[in-house]
């Protein structure tokens, strides 16, 4: 559960904005749409095999 205390003279949108950080923060959004359907373990870890590569591949060209 996430708590943002208001402070004093404090505008209700700055502690929106602190609740949005936090809760980007948890990753829930991220979680909800990774279980929103079945991934095989092995696909999976390909997939994170192709993006580290591809990762990889854009730092060298970058220091090129």
């Amino acid at each position: 559960m996430i708590v943002v205390n208001v402070k004093e003279n404090e505008s209700i949108e700055k502690a929106l904005k602190r609740f949005k950080k936090k809760f980007d923060r948890t990753g829930a959004i991220r979680e909800l749409r990774a279980r929103q359907y079945f991934e095989k373990p092995s696909i999976r870890r390909r997939t994170e095999v192709i993006k580290a590569a591809y990762k990889q591949r854009m730092q060298t060209e970058e220091t090129k």
